[in-house]
């Protein structure tokens, strides 16, 4: 049965080559977009980095509580990967290509390349990305779903389930 792997990272900007992942959220579905099990895990950075940020991102992370749940984890980023990956390994066979879903979730991917070389090994080629259905449901019909924007991954990751589930409602 093929199963899903959704994830959504937050990030101190969009630039992989100088911002960093601060929090790392991921869902597990089965082919009915039904969830399986899910994961998240806050990254410890200090805040040096934190005040690195741009005025969005600053305002956002202060705003839903990141900032502060980033400085109190005690997990680098190298536990955080590693402990996914021993999630994965309940739902996903280790020669299995996992196939990657989310929105935008290129932009996440990028960073999973730069800072999650061993997760990136593990991942399929191709993504389910959920903004492609949002730019032909609002372009061709007017169809849009109204999200939340929390900005927490797994708010956003279940949010993303539940926009591609609220487009493949009209097929």
């Amino acid at each position: 049965m093929m199963k899903l792997l959704w994830l959504d990272l937050e990030m101190s900007g969009l630039d992989p080559d100088k911002d960093v992942i601060l929090e790392v959220a991921a869902i597990v579905t089965n082919k009915d977009l039904e969830e399986v099990s899910s994961f998240n895990k806050v990254v410890h950075h200090g805040e040096f980095r934190l005040k690195g940020m741009d005025e969005w991102n600053t305002s956002h992370h202060q705003a839903s509580g990141l900032w502060a749940s980033v400085l109190n984890s005690k997990d680098s980023l190298e536990q955080v990967e590693e402990e996914l990956l021993t999630f994965l390994d309940k739902f996903f066979k280790s020669n299995e290509k996992i196939f990657l879903a989310g929105n935008s979730i290129y932009h996440d991917r990028n960073f999973i390349k730069k800072y999650m070389k061993s997760l990136e090994r593990r991942l399929h080629h191709r993504l389910l990305d959920v903004s492609s259905w949002k730019l032909i449901f609002f372009n061709k019909y007017n169809i849009q779903y109204k999200k939340q924007n929390t900005h927490r991954a797994l708010d956003d990751t279940k949010e993303s389930i539940a926009e591609l589930q609220h487009y493949m409602s009209f097929c």
